[in-house]
């Protein structure tokens, strides 16, 4: 196993990050922290530090938009930072522990499979602050977030999945679209049950019979990893077989199966993004992209940062959504002027309508 740790310098200067890697299982990163500018308000002593999930901070999705939202804080408060980057599950825990060694006061964790790992280490220690993206942090299933002392940043994201399933519906001339995900995690699902609800929704109001592949509301195609492999790739495949011409990947690095896949393919398939607005973050897919759904990771995570940076940490969890456009979908870039020119002011009205709750979207978060 090797663990990274990432630093970054901020000040009138930005300096590139040190980078240093060290063999060994469980071995903590011997780094420590770069000197930098304060002056931002900071109390005394605050240090915030990320755990990466295994997609990498370079995923293009939710662990960068993490270590963004990490370094738009420090440059604020005119702190340092310490980034640790996890390649295996077997590294959460060990990652954590690390920056808790270099005396971290405030523990981001980037991704729902860090759970158990950030539970048992605010357990441990109670007074470091820790923030979660992506789980409340409930291991024992009593809906409560395990310890006071955790912060979750989450994000309903069927709203804005919602959005895009019925902008594929309206898009797709097979009448066919597919999603899959990385692994049937609540954060994963989210996507697709918003998904399909908005291609159901589309289905209603234009009598139409547009089918989804890949999820039917309980059970779907998962890839169980979320990095590109094999397995995405066979994934993709089957669901161009069946004739879908608009994909949703959701998890980390799996979109870029789908985008070497509908490549070889030579077919018109439109592809959308999670998280970030992924034409700006990898320009290299931007022709293909239809839009992406967006939840906005790093605001919540700057946001975050700089109230426990200010000492006014608030474990209350924070939940994004449509009205607050914690979430929400890209423009339509590239495909502006292949959709209908109707389509976004329909979709102006929905948004409308999912905010004063004339229109319902469900999902794990509200059921």
């Amino acid at each position: 196993m090797t663990i990274t740790t990432t630093k970054k310098l901020f000040g009138a200067v930005v300096a590139a990050g040190l980078v240093i890697a060290l063999a060994g299982c469980g071995s903590a990163p011997e780094a420590t922290p770069t000197e930098t500018e304060a002056g931002g308000g900071a109390v005394e002593g605050f240090l915030p530090c990320m755990v990466s999930g295994t997609g990498g901070f370079d995923d293009k999705s939710f662990n960068q938009l993490g270590l963004e939202g990490l370094e738009q804080a420090s440059a604020e408060l005119g702190v340092d930072n310490i980034s640790v980057e996890s390649n295996t599950t077997s590294d959460f825990a060990p990652n954590i522990q690390s920056v808790l060694d270099q005396n971290c006061t405030l523990v981001v964790t980037v991704g729902f499979d860090l759970a158990a790992a950030a539970s048992e280490a605010a357990g441990a220690n109670p007074d470091v602050q820790f923030v979660s993206v992506d789980d409340i942090v409930d291991t024992d299933f009593d809906e409560k977030t395990d310890f006071p002392n955790i912060k979750p940043i989450i994000f309903d994201t069927a709203q804005a999945a919602f959005l895009a399933g019925y902008a594929s519906a309206d898009f797709s001339t097979t009448k066919v679209v597919g999603t899959y995900g990385g692994k049937p995690f609540p954060t994963v699902t989210i996507f697709m049950d918003g998904f399909k609800q908005g291609v159901d929704y589309w289905n209603e109001q234009n009598d139409g019979d547009v089918k989804v592949l890949g999820w039917d509301g309980t059970d779907g195609v998962f890839t169980d990893a979320f990095v590109p492999d094999p397995a995405a790739e066979n994934a993709v495949r089957g669901l161009i077989d069946q004739g879908a011409d608009v994909i949703l990947p959701v998890g980390g690095g799996i979109y870029l199966s789908a985008a070497s896949v509908i490549r070889d393919s030579g077919k018109d398939i439109a592809l959308l993004g999670v998280d970030a607005d992924v034409f700006e973050t990898d320009p290299s897919v931007a022709d293909l992209l239809l839009t992406s759904i967006r939840k906005a990771i790093d605001v919540g995570v700057s946001k975050a940062i700089i109230e426990a940076g200010q000492g006014n940490f608030d474990a209350t969890p924070y939940i994004g959504v449509l009205e607050d456009e914690g979430v929400g979908i890209a423009p339509f870039h590239d495909f502006e002027d292949k959709v209908a020119p109707d389509l976004q002011g329909r979709l102006d009205e929905i948004t409308a309508g999912i905010i004063d709750g004339s229109i319902p979207v469900t999902s794990y978060l509200n059921k």
